[in-house]
This record gives C-alpha cells, sequence and structure tokens, in this order.
C-alpha cells in the first residue's frame, strides 16, 4: 500500500548533499522499488506540482519523479510521466532565459517560495528508468525545465542558488494573483 511521504524542508542537510547513485540491481530492490511508488503517490496525491527529488522525501539518493500533465491553466501541455534515476544533462542549449519557480522544500500552498531562475530552454538528458532501463533524449520547454530543478537537487543545489534577481522572490498567493493571472489573461488577448 502507498504512503505520503513528509517533505524535507530547506536547512535539512540531506537537501545539500550530493545524492548517491544506484546500480541497475538497486534499482530493481523492493526497496527502491518502493521508494519510487511512494514518491509517485506522493506527488500525485499531495499535489506538490510537477517533480519531487528523493532528497525532497529525505532520501540522498538520485532518484527523481516527474509528473507534468495538462491542468486547467496548462491545457495544452505536453505529457511528461517518468521516473529519472541517477540523471545527467549532458548537454544545454541556447541561451538561459528568467523562468518561475517554486520548490515544496520551502513552503506549501500559499506558503511556497518562488523566484526567476536562469534555465536553459532545451537539455540532453541521460538516465535510467524505474526497470534500469537507459534513456537519452533532448527535452524542451517545461520537461526541460522541471528535469534542471530536479537534478540540481541530486546535486545539493537549491533553485534559491541559482536566483540572479532578487527581486524576483514572491511567495505564492502572490505569484498566482501577478503572475498567473497576467499570464491567462495575455493568453486570452
Amino acid at each position: 500500500m502507498s504512503k505520503i511521504l513528509k517533505a524535507t524542508r530547506f536547512g535539512n542537510p540531506v537537501l545539500r548533499q550530493t545524492a548517491r547513485h544506484l546500480k541497475t540491481n538497486e534499482i530493481l530492490s523492493e526497496e527502491i522499488q518502493n521508494l519510487i511508488e511512494n514518491m509517485r503517490y506522493t506527488l500525485e496525491k499531495k499535489k506538490y506540482g510537477v517533480g519531487l527529488a528523493a532528497p525532497q522525501v529525505g532520501v540522498s539518493l538520485a532518484l527523481s519523479i516527474i509528473g507534468i500533465k495538462p491542468t486547467l491553466n496548462r491545457p495544452d501541455i505536453e505529457r511528461f510521466d517518468q521516473v529519472l534515476v541517477n540523471p545527467e544533462i549532458i548537454e544545454t542549449y541556447g541561451r538561459r532565459k528568467q523562468l518561475w519557480e517554486g520548490c515544496i522544500s520551502c513552503g506549501t500552498g500559499k506558503d511556497t517560495l518562488f523566484a526567476k531562475v536562469p534555465r536553459y530552454k532545451k537539455v540532453k538528458l541521460r538516465w535510467l528508468d524505474e526497470h534500469g532501463k537507459r534513456h537519452e533524449k533532448i527535452l524542451d520547454g517545461i520537461p526541460a525545465h522541471v528535469v534542471q530543478h530536479e537534478t540540481d537537487h541530486l546535486n545539493g543545489i537549491l533553485f534559491v542558488d541559482r536566483v540572479k534577481d532578487s527581486t524576483s522572490y514572491t511567495m505564492s498567493d502572490e505569484y498566482r494573483q501577478r503572475v498567473v493571472k497576467a499570464k491567462n489573461e495575455k493568453s486570452y488577448d
């Protein structure tokens, strides 16, 4: 039976560690398969956003769950549902662009901190899936953005470390009022 895992918050040393890579036999173990199942369940049930890295639930392993799907605010978004084990960004493309991010490790609900973070539009990612199968793919748009954030977590880097414009810091309720509302109004013009 799946269970909801407790979020690790800023200040916990596990968020600053470089996560340990997994061997294929470890990925297939009951322990890691249960962790993957519980992380997926947590991401979906707690509505934590679109990605969750193992350090965010107190486990220093190179494992992330990505669950991007269409929403009311983003109905045209392409679904990207992946387990990323030992992900490695092996190439980046183009200039970095300031993109909005938040993180469950620094709050939930209206108490989540958001800021603009420079991220590449496209990345080439290499990873293993939950079956130990190797993948390599060029990602762009939101999947590329989320993968960069989650991969940072596995390297002990928090999104606040990457913020260049400190005036962009805002709380979730303000972010939704100013940024999301403005985007939605613009898309209807």
